[in-house]
């Protein structure tokens, strides 16, 4: 794929952030952006060029029936330079599989690949070298034909922006408290539940706010049928240890895929540990927490990569693990997982994928 790279003005480049720690997630981003159009059932004009806002029509189907995917993904700056990314074939097969349920236009892996990598060393000057930090990756793709009526669009725009990011969580790596959902139901099976779209978020967001009020960094969503087997959290996979092994509700359509949890199940196996993939209901962890067979919990995504979780409340209760404090398991594959991605340590699995220095 020829990408066009356009030009811009050194007076019309943004200033760079100054203090690393102060980061956030996701509210600064890069001076340049990669689109791509489909139209006339091809993909055409791939350019890199000046991050800037979109101009759609009022009835653009994005605005109206919701056709809109996307991934996220990280680039990492290893301490003797090199620039890396995670796993990135897997979001890029992961987008096409989110593409083909919402009816859209998949891309090929290669060209997604390269317009990923070529944005990234474009903006390598944003990415972040402190402790803790990377380059959050954000593509996206929407519909834009302008229409009203309920059938797919034959206009999309694929873009890709970049955001220097810290933590996720302001808590950073301690454990966060959930809230257990029992009323509201983010996804059920044979929906959109286990691809990347915004419905999904929008869905998630009237409970995740309440949870907020109450102090809760975030949401334990139930099945959408019973409300009785655990699923997954807002932005995460959910991890129950119990000793020296792990459980993670299983995918059976309303889970999201995650990139980080399918890494997690196989280091959790190196490391000698075992993991189980199974329906897990609230009773059971609840009574887990409270004998003590649950030891640990933690949830998995790119975003927080392995966030502690250090308290569930469930009707109103509040059930505390592992007293408060990051346990052993989760310790260590944070740390394995953590020192893989920025290279400070062998890759046995070929995931880290190197596509330039600083």
């Amino acid at each position: 794929m020829k990408i066009t790279v356009e030009q811009i003005p050194e007076q019309e480049l943004k200033p760079k952030f100054q203090d690393a720690s102060q980061l956030g997630f996701g509210r600064i981003f890069t001076d340049r952006m990669f689109t791509m159009r489909y139209i006339n059932n091809a993909w055409t004009e791939p350019k890199i060029e000046k991050y800037k806002k979109f101009n759609l029509d009022p009835s653009a189907c994005v605005f109206h029936y919701s056709q809109e995917i996307f991934e996220g993904m990280k680039a990492y700056a290893a301490e003797d330079g090199r620039i890396l990314l995670f796993r990135p074939e897997q979001n890029v097969r992961r987008m096409n599989k989110s593409a083909e349920r919402l009816v859209m236009p998949t891309i090929p892996e290669e060209d997604m690949l390269q317009a990923i990598t070529e944005l990234v060393l474009a903006e390598k000057e944003w990415l972040p070298r402190a402790a803790g930090t990377s380059l959050y990756i954000r593509p996206t793709m929407i519909a834009t034909e302008a229409f009203l009526g309920v059938h797919p669009s034959t206009e999309y725009t694929f873009f890709i922006i970049l955001s220097p990011v810290g933590a996720y969580y302001k808590e950073g790596f301690k454990p966060v408290k959930l809230y257990v959902e029992d009323t509201f139901v983010r996804a059920a099976v044979g929906g959109v539940g286990d691809i990347k779209t915004g419905g999904n978020y929008a869905a998630s967001l009237m409970a995740g706010y309440r949870a907020q009020q109450k102090g809760f960094s975030q949401v334990l969503w139930l099945d959408a049928k019973e409300r009785k087997y655990v699923e997954e959290v807002g932005a995460m996979n959910m991890f129950f240890v119990f000793g020296n092994k792990l459980v993670t509700p299983a995918l059976t359509g309303s889970i999201l895929p995650g990139i980080t949890r399918a890494s997690v199940l196989e280091l959790a196996k190196y490391l000698g540990l075992e993991a189980e993939e199974r329906a897990i209901s609230i009773d059971e962890v609840i009574e887990g927490i409270s004998s003590g067979s649950i030891t640990e919990a933690f949830g998995s995504g790119t975003a927080a990569v392995i966030s502690p979780v250090g308290s569930l409340t469930y009707k109103e209760k509040e059930y505390v693990i592992n007293g408060n404090q990051v346990g052993n398991v989760t310790q260590q594959l944070y740390d394995t997982l953590v020192n893989i991605q920025y290279g400070r340590q062998a890759d046995p699995f070929g995931w880290v994928r190197e596509i330039g220095k600083i």
